[in-house]
């Protein structure tokens, strides 16, 4: 048996507040300020039905979230997702579904931080700062300051829990006012003032197209939003950190999914409320569109900054967010002893585990060097959306195994305890978010694309491949050194 008496030196010091900001912010990055609109382009003929694919698409994330909180109510430790599946359903599994996951995002945080600084070009443009624009626009200053940014939250993800939610928590103020704009001029701005504006300015009329009901463009749509909830199993990573982990985990990860579901929504609601849907879609057929440059038309130059101000602290704060869920993943996997050992290394001041931090922002940083060379960072995020739905679909499987597999654990979840409705939960989340899976899987297939690296589903099996040597090598080490796997993978890691 696991010596109980070891600890893993991390600290809780993580408060409902912060571990809801982990969450809120992981979710709600720029995404919201594009995906919507951007949906016409990607999925040609979703017309007026893109609020009604973005509640479709909450389904799932729901089904999952709740699974979520019932096993991290049982299993309140770092690298919660890799932790919950490998206790309730297999280490095996557990590993390389957050292997994937890991790799997915950490990408992800590289493309967040290269993104970002477009943002500050444009903000830098409407207030006529022409020569800043230019300057930040260069391709190794882009670089430059997408690197000191990633690695300036990378210092604050070491400094510990008080630094970081006093970083996050005003981010999160502050992204919620930004975007407020849009919401309120949305809903008490005329719906017909787009339309006059777009006559008087640019000589043009709202395209009269009418759209049709097809169930598979609105369900590929839905598998397209879905990627937008993405991100609430970032507070399951910080289990280890928690105050109160029991409590505060599942009511965090409920609380996320309800404000950002709600924000997108009513974000959604309000754009579409006074730029047509036909204007969209004809805008999104030769451009990128987005809600500032949809808005702006309505807006002043100085309401039009402050939307893009939101955009730009929406993607900032996805960033310490994102690091804690990916470094707190490899620690967990070294404290198993499935990743070496140094990794588990502990920072003597701020109880933070300092290497797997350092490692997850080298990664971050390949994330953005590979952004700039690659010239694209769709295909980085097709995986993280593959990824995240298996995640997601173990974590549903794990709710129905654990009782049977791991009974003294079972009896340790707070949240939802019915069996019945347990049951329910898991099997509903299967069965959805498979259908999203294969819609997703069959979707990025059907693309043409210049070759088979392009589709993020054969990339993601390669990472399974990797994830999976990885795995067996290290298996194969820990039994040979004569550890019990039946012990080490039945208990929780240490607190």
């Amino acid at each position: 048996m696991m010596d109980q008496h070891k600890t893993s030196g991390l600290s809780r010091q993580l408060t409902f507040t912060g571990l809801a900001a982990t969450g809120i912010c992981s979710m709600l990055g720029a995404s919201i300020y594009v995906v919507p609109f951007m949906i016409q382009r990607n999925i040609p003929g979703i017309g007026p039905y893109v609020l009604q694919a973005f509640m479709m698409a909450a389904v799932p994330a729901i089904l999952a979230a709740f699974a979520y909180a019932i096993l991290a109510s049982a299993m309140p430790r770092a690298g919660g997702s890799y932790v919950y599946a490998s206790r309730g359903i297999s280490p095996y599994l557990g590993f390389i579904a957050s292997f994937s996951q890991w790799f997915g995002l950490s990408i992800a945080i590289g493309v967040v931080s290269y993104v970002i600084i477009p943002f500050l070009r444009d903000i830098a443009l409407a207030m006529e700062w022409n020569q800043m624009a230019a300057m930040v626009s260069q391709g190794s200053v882009r670089v430059c300051l997408s690197l000191m940014i990633l690695w300036f939250f990378v210092w604050i993800n070491i400094r510990g829990a008080a630094w970081y939610e006093r970083t996050l928590i005003p981010l999160m103020v502050m992204m919620f006012a930004l975007g407020s704009v849009v919401i309120v001029t949305g809903l008490t701005t005329d719906p017909g003032a787009f339309a006059i504006d777009l006559m008087q300015n640019k000589q043009r009329e709202i395209p009269q197209t009418v759209a049709h009901f097809d169930p598979w463009i609105f369900l590929s749509a839905a598998s397209v939003l879905f990627s937008s909830f993405i991100g609430f199993d970032s507070i399951a990573q910080a289990g280890g950190e928690a105050k109160n982990p029991g409590r505060n985990l599942p009511l965090a990860i409920a609380m996320a999914v309800v404000v950002v579901g709600t924000f997108y929504m009513i974000f959604t609601f309000a754009v579409y409320r006074v730029v047509p849907w036909q204007f969209v879609a004809s805008e999104a057929a030769h451009t990128d569109v987005t809600a500032p440059g949809l808005m702006s038309r309505i807006l002043s130059p100085g309401w039009t900054v402050c939307i893009i101000a939101g955009a730009a602290v929406a993607l900032t704060n996805d960033l310490p967010a994102m690091l804690l869920s990916v470094s707190r993943l490899m620690f967990a996997w070294a404290g198993d002893g499935i990743f070496p050992k140094s990794v588990t290394r502990i920072h003597p001041t701020f109880n933070t585990p300092q290497v797997a931090i350092l490692i997850s922002g080298t990664m971050a940083s390949i994330g953005i060097l590979g952004s700039h060379f690659a010239g694209d960072f769709f295909l980085g995020i097709d995986i993280l959306v593959t990824s995240m739905l298996v995640n997601f679909l173990v974590m549903c499987l794990a709710v129905a195994t654990l009782p049977t597999h791991n009974p003294a654990l079972a009896s340790q979840v707070k949240v939802v305890r019915n069996r019945n409705v347990q049951w329910l939960i898991s099997v509903a989340g299967v069965l959805v978010l498979s259908a999203f899976l294969i819609i997703h899987i069959v979707k990025d297939f059907s693309a043409d694309v210049p070759a088979w690296y392009y589709h993020s589903t054969a990339v993601w099996l390669i990472v399974m491949l990797i994830g999976s040597l990885i795995y067996f090598r290290e298996v194969r080490r820990l039994r040979a050194k004569g550890e019990d796997l039946k012990s080490l993978f039945s208990n929780l890691p240490p607190e």
